[in-house]
């Protein structure tokens, strides 16, 4: 069985990609990568190409057009899991995810837990260069969810998250067919249905630098009443 591998989704994220990528290879424990690219316009699958001519722990996937979120994940779930990884981590491109806490969160997933947050309202908030609007937003959605579902966590829409390989075995990634960010909240709603253990392990989210945040109104629309009509569905399957 191989170890552990980080699943990156990327859309346009040249200017990120090759720093994220060295970032997670200088980590101290060994992670493999995962790259599933929308076939972006700024030419980052390339980038990533050419990487991995010289590092055999680095791989690809470039789908044919930008497809979302949630597909990317799943796609990158599926090969990880037929590759039969034990450890398999979400994390965005650009640095909001500090790359470095994959460490603890590898550790945390050994000992205590089937499934780990990187979580940015564990024990406190810890949030970087968002305006107060954005910081309200995302924790009233932290609220919301919380309300609606029951996770027993405090970030359960945070998109920096470990799962070992039973968990996604385990669950039926195709029925979960949201787009955006909804997918981060369904896949744990799923995992704590199923009885698998969360834990959360405190993170600094800082807002990034380089490239274009994803989120827009059909993304927000999306978490609202799918996230409602989930837990709907979810009543008549106990």
């Amino acid at each position: 069985m191989k170890s552990k591998i980080v699943i990156i989704p990327t859309y346009n994220e040249a200017e990120n990609i090759e720093k994220i990528i060295h970032a997670v290879f200088k980590l101290p424990t060994k992670f493999d990568l995962l790259i599933v690219d929308d076939n972006s316009p700024d030419k980052t699958a390339e980038i990533v190409h050419s990487i991995a001519s010289t590092h055999d722990n680095l791989h690809i996937i470039k789908r044919k057009k930008k497809l979302g979120l949630g597909p990317a994940y799943i796609d990158g779930f599926r090969w990880a899991i037929n590759k039969n990884y034990s450890q398999i981590y979400e994390m965005d491109a650009d640095f909001s995810h500090p790359p470095e806490k994959l460490v603890n969160m590898s550790k945390k997933l050994n000992s205590t837990c089937d499934v780990v947050v990187g979580s940015r309202y564990y024990d406190g908030i810890r949030v970087k260069n968002w305006p107060k609007s954005r910081v309200l937003l995302s924790r009233a959605a932290s609220l919301y969810v919380r309300f609606i579902t029951g996770l027993p966590i405090m970030d359960p829409t945070a998109g920096f998250v470990g799962y070992k390989l039973k968990v996604l075995k385990e669950i039926d990634l195709r029925k979960i067919n949201f787009k955006g960010y909804a997918f981060q909240i369904a896949l744990k709603f799923h995992s704590w249905r199923k009885g698998f253990i969360i834990k959360e392990l405190p993170i600094t989210f800082t807002d990034r630098i380089h490239g274009e945040s994803k989120m827009n109104i059909s993304i927000i629309g999306e978490a609202i009443f799918g996230i409602l009509l989930m837990k709907i569905k979810s009543f008549f399957k106990k």
